[in-house]
């Protein structure tokens, strides 16, 4: 019997939810109408990555550089200790920046990163992470693992993968 009813609670746990659903965005942008599930997903997927990005950004302050900053460390300490034309790490950026060459003036300026010539082609900068820009991505590691876990907190792993497909499966027919 008992079994009987822990189940009636698991739908009505799930009805709720679905009842719930869209709460937050309409608190977010005090809207009053009723929005498409379509138009919904889009949205929240807009708020969630604004509210992300400006916590990254807020982070990356702290250690006196931006976000986009940030990315184009992250894309040269992967190819450590190679480096990256310019058009390849704009590329790879998350959001592409269209001021990619100020943007890496400044990391060369700050001695976070460095620009070489190509063996291959004397024309050719190839931009790579220095020492000092490896020590500055390693000490953000653990406050980076830490904002992560804060915006995933109310999904499991098992969530976090689904939304991790279905975001994919969102812009992939896009790039």
């Amino acid at each position: 019997m008992s079994h009987g009813i822990f189940r009636i609670d698991i739908v009505l746990q799930h009805i709720n939810r679905l009842i719930n659903m869209g709460e937050a965005i309409k608190k977010w942008l005090k809207l009053k109408k009723e929005l498409t599930r379509r138009e919904e997903t889009v949205l929240n997927i807009s708020i969630a990555a604004h509210l992300i990005e400006g916590n990254v950004e807020k982070m990356c302050t702290k250690y006196g550089i931006t976000g986009g900053q940030y990315n184009v460390l992250r894309i040269l300490k992967g190819i450590h200790p190679g480096g990256h034309p310019r058009c390849e790490i704009i590329s790879r950026m998350i959001e592409r920046a269209p001021d990619i060459t100020r943007l890496i003036d400044r990391l060369v300026k700050m001695k976070l990163a460095e620009r070489v010539r190509s063996k291959d082609d004397r024309r050719l900068s190839v931009t790579r992470i220095t020492a000092k820009g490896m020590k500055l991505i390693n000490s953000m590691q653990p406050d980076i693992e830490k904002k992560i876990k804060s915006f995933t907190v109310n999904i499991t792993d098992e969530e976090c993968e689904e939304l991790s497909v279905l975001t994919e499966k969102l812009y992939a027919h896009l790039i």
